[in-house]
């Protein structure tokens, strides 16, 4: 919501009518230059859109604040050409309406463009994200980051590195939406006060590492008459797809890391498929390129990578994770329900490669129990449980 400053106003001030905290304010508008406010300058409002009201006879500006359970200057703000002497029945004037209810629609078949376009609305609400690519896709899609919070503690999660495990992505939108709202309506999120999780925190989100994978899961075959020849080639002449956990290049993308990529090779396929083949060495598909490079860059303390199925969480590789590790587990198993689980014999993951790189704690989260690509039956129970990690995460 966009509001004109006026002669005496301040940040505090709206913060105080709006009820927003400050810092939500202030990192909305990052081009602001805090120790003036020059007057006509715009400045944005997160957590409220603004919808049209249509003045009825012997409404008054003060009436419609009290209908609309709003500060009467808030009106004044969103209509700073009003004149509240001349009201005109019919007339149309913007009304201040808080957002107290998700916009991210979960419990659907979340795909690339649901994806990009809940990201788009989230933003236009709540500005003090930042969304950016990471990179892309073989086909050429962006691979979006969703950044919040400026807090030394440097937080990653991230969703559908497997293609048919898709509703991850659809979880993590949907408690970055919690998120959110806790922050703008500054009601508590499972018991827990999060405006200092965002001052504390800086959280990354990666919702959807493999976008081309995930598509070809929920819609079949690509356009591109190449690529429709090639991937169902890979993939036995079969038209289903709910199997397919790779990129489209058919390469498991959690498979891709240098973390005894060897060993994870010599059990695994050792061609191009729907699932278990780590390439012809490490690091050689854009997505995963994308992934490394951004852990690189961020320099994050503890990274969580969820996935389907099992409602268990996997902490450890070679020994080599910290002991802080099992504690911050025990906690994400107290909130979840979900068993964790030192050891398996699988490497060349991601958490792997990012407990033996940096030896800080890694965790892949198994959310769910059945046969992926998981029913929507299951997304609210699922949901619920991913919460408690979601919270327990940046609490830790």
């Amino acid at each position: 919501m966009e509001i004109t400053v006026r002669h005496g106003d301040s940040l505090s001030y709206y913060s105080q009518l709006f009820t927003i905290s400050l810092p939500l304010i202030i990192d909305s508008n990052p081009k602001l230059h805090l120790d003036q406010l020059p007057i006509g300058q715009k400045i944005i409002i997160p957590g409220f859109m603004v919808k049209d009201y249509q003045i009825q006879q012997n409404d008054t500006i003060s009436t419609i604040a009290q209908k609309q359970n709003l500060p009467l200057d808030g009106l004044y703000l969103v209509n700073p050409e009003i004149n509240p002497d001349h009201l005109q029945t019919g007339q149309t004037i913007h009304i201040p309406q808080r957002i107290t209810e998700r916009v991210v629609q979960g419990k659907q078949n979340y795909d690339y463009r649901v994806l990009k376009k809940d990201l788009k609305r989230l933003q236009q609400i709540y500005p003090f994200i930042r969304v950016s690519a990471i990179g892309q896709s073989v086909l050429g899609r962006e691979i979006p980051e969703v950044r919040i919070g400026n807090g030394d503690k440097k937080i990653h999660y991230n969703g559908s590195f497997h293609a048919n495990e898709w509703i991850t992505t659809a979880v993590l939108l949907t408690c970055l939406n919690d998120y959110l709202l806790s922050l703008t309506n500054q009601t508590p999120m499972g018991g827990v006060e999060t405006p200092r999780l965002y001052t504390e925190t800086s959280l990354s989100l990666v919702p959807m590492v493999n976008p081309d994978g995930v598509n070809l899961v929920l819609h079949g075959l690509p356009d591109n008459e190449r690529w429709r020849t090639r991937v169902l080639e890979l993939n036995q002449g079969s038209l289903d797809f709910t199997g397919w956990k790779a990129n489209i290049n058919g390469v498991d993308l959690n498979d891709q890391f240098p973390a005894n990529w060897e060993g994870e090779r010599a059990r695994n396929q050792k061609q191009p498929g729907p699932r278990d083949y780590g390439g012809k060495k490490p690091l050689t598909e854009p997505e995963a390129i994308a992934m490394a490079e951004l852990t690189r860059q961020r320099d994050f303390s503890k990274v969580l990578a969820f996935h389907t199925q099992g409602e268990e969480m996997y902490w450890g590789f070679e020994n080599l994770e910290p002991p802080e590790s099992e504690t911050i587990v025990q906690e994400f198993s107290r909130v979840s329900g979900y068993a964790p689980v030192k050891n398996i014999e699988s490497y060349a993951g991601y958490k792997d490669w990012f407990i033996q790189e940096w030896r800080r704690p890694g965790f892949t989260i198994e959310l769910g129990n059945g046969v992926n690509p998981l029913p929507l039956e299951q997304f609210d129970k699922i949901q619920q449980q991913a919460l408690g990690i979601f919270l327990a995460g940046l609490c830790m």
